[in-house]
């Protein structure tokens, strides 16, 4: 199991109130950043005026409509992406894993160049390209599951081979889905996707993903011990009375689901849930019940502010979230490791 040096780990319920209290912090001060800055003061009024229920003000539909559903959304990709990163290291005990492993992001590529490109789901209108790439995720899961069971059963080995082989085939396939649309615009916009963005959140698109992200978050702490189990070794599990087979099902189960519906709102966001796990054991440990909260808060935090520098970057251009999280994730992660050693699956 993944380890900070003994000594050097913060101590976890200081450290979850300052990443609370700057969930809370990052948020507010997002609503001032865009294309038009709004004082904090006149961010602060504006939320205040909505919940007392007084008469909305200047800026009131920018901050209300616009920007707190994006800012909301961004808080929950990024916990949901980091929580989804530390169970699927866990599941197959690679720490190379990410919530992209199993293929689903390629499903989901699938699905929305198919929505995109062809005009496939249609009569969904706004809401064509993120059910398109639902249906795709949900789908490519589905077939890692069929295949990795017909050859045997949810090993790490079978999922991480099955998963990367046929996000592959996948990805090929949506290339090849580009390429006949012979579209520049279809072509760019499908680029757009597969790199990230929640620009496009809403009020409406928020609560399902938030609601997923809470349960499989609480659900994964209720079973901390035998996650813990897990990341040791199945052997180790099995000795401890885990039934892990089941859990292993379970497990992909819930994290294919939440991948999928994350994927399907904000496109495929790399890194966030490779580096935020990896950095929350590196700050408090691998016990998944110090490890679980962590992450998700810091994933929330660093993905908010990923995307105010992708919309001040290049104003009025928006940068995709994936370019950003990867610019600054790579170089963080590396100072974070430099600064100890770290250990994985007994490997330091």
């Amino acid at each position: 199991m993944s380890r900070a040096i003994p000594g050097r780990r913060l101590p976890f319920w200081p450290l979850t109130a300052v990443l609370t209290l700057a969930s809370v912090v990052s948020v507010v001060l997002s609503l001032a950043f865009g294309s038009e800055r709004i004082p904090v003061g006149e961010v602060v009024t504006a939320v205040t005026d909505r919940l007392t229920g007084e008469a909305p003000g200047t800026w009131d539909i920018i901050v209300w409509e616009l920007r707190l559903p994006r800012a909301l959304m961004a808080v929950v990709v990024g916990a949901g992406l980091a929580v989804a990163g530390a169970g699927m290291q866990t599941l197959v005990r690679n720490p190379l894993a990410d919530p992209f492993l199993l293929g689903i992001s390629s499903g989901a590529s699938v699905g929305a160049t198919a929505a995109i490109t062809t005009g496939f789901l249609g009569g969904f209108g706004i809401y064509a390209v993120s059910t398109g790439a639902l249906l795709g995720a949900i789908g490519s899961a589905l077939l890692v599951y069929l295949v990795a069971t017909a050859q045997g059963g949810l090993t790490p080995l079978r999922l991480v081979l099955s998963g990367v082989v046929l996000s592959s085939g996948l990805s090929s396939v949506a290339s090849f889905l580009v390429f006949l649309s012979g579209d520049p615009r279809a072509a760019q916009s499908v680029m757009f996707w597969m790199l990230g963005s929640v620009g496009g959140a809403t009020w409406e698109k928020l609560w399902i993903p938030a609601f997923l992200v809470i349960v499989l978050a609480i659900g994964m702490l209720a079973i901390h011990r035998w996650l813990d189990a897990l990341a040791a070794g199945s052997d180790t599990a099995a000795a401890l009375g885990v039934n892990v087979a089941a859990l292993r099902t379970i497990l992909f189960i819930g994290l294919a689901v939440l991948v999928g519906v994350l994927v399907a709102v904000s496109g495929g966001i790399g890194f966030v849930g490779l580096i935020v796990p990896h950095a929350a054991r590196l700050v408090v440990g691998a016990r998944h019940r110090v490890l679980l909260p962590v992450a998700a808060l810091g994933g929330g935090v660093f993905l908010l502010w990923v995307d105010v520098l992708a919309r001040l970057a290049v104003r009025p251009q928006e940068i995709p979230l994936g370019v950003v999280t990867g610019a600054i994730g790579a170089p963080l992660f590396l100072l974070l490791m430099g600064r100890g050693q770290y250990k994985f699956g007994g490997e330091r």
